[in-house]
């Protein structure tokens, strides 16, 4: 399922940017298009939640930080309708923002599943996180989102579970995984790091 990650044949190359929120992939995800059109190729972002917002709104939802409490049902085809828009995206490296798994009343759903990946089929899984001080601080200064309680221990079972979705996602989609540490004041080595792994680092191989 997974794509050739040389990108020959001028198909489209999808990259999976996932983590829970406050690892900083909003931040990552902007230097990684700087670098990519600066080095004269084409790139799109994408936000998942925003592409699921959209078909959302066609039927009266306009609260994003709502989607997650719709029926299982409902998510699910906002999910498929959204997978399959992105993938008729063209643009050289079209890199997809979105988690491995949402929290709902029913528990964790996944965000990736497995009719996703194979509307996706991304090329590479830039799995990124941080230590959950840093993650507790952030969404802590986030006043952006309307988001549960949260602790560190929750974030802590967050981050083991991500870990476990990610694995499944490689092991469905056939696409490597990079795991990127997104630290406090060291945005420099984590993009170095994502850069790399999408093939356009000064290590990277082409």
């Amino acid at each position: 399922m997974g794509e050739d990650s040389g990108g020959g044949g001028g198909e489209s190359r999808r990259i999976a940017m996932v983590g829970i929120p406050g690892v900083g992939k909003t931040t990552l995800v902007a230097r990684l298009v700087d670098e990519l059109t600066r080095g004269g190729r084409t790139a799109r972002v994408v936000s998942f939640g925003t592409m699921m917002l959209e078909e959302a709104r066609k039927k009266g939802l306009s609260d994003r930080d709502l989607l997650r409490k719709l029926p299982i049902d409902e998510q699910r085809g906002l999910q498929r309708t959204a997978a399959e828009r992105i993938a008729l995206f063209d643009e050289e490296f079209v890199i997809v923002d979105t988690h491995a798994f949402i929290v709902t009343p029913s528990g964790y759903y996944p965000g990736l599943p497995v009719y996703v990946l194979e509307a996706l089929r991304p090329a590479t899984i830039v799995s990124v996180y941080a230590s959950p001080e840093d993650i507790y601080t952030r969404r802590l200064k986030d006043a952006t989102r309307s988001r549960d309680k949260v602790s560190i221990g929750g974030i802590k079972t967050e981050l083991t579970f991500h870990q476990s979705m990610i694995s499944a996602c490689s092991v469905v989609s056939g696409a490597p995984v990079k795991a990127v540490l997104n630290p406090e004041g060291g945005i420099w080595q984590a993009s170095s790091a994502v850069m790399e792994a999408v093939g356009v680092g000064k290590n990277a191989r082409r």
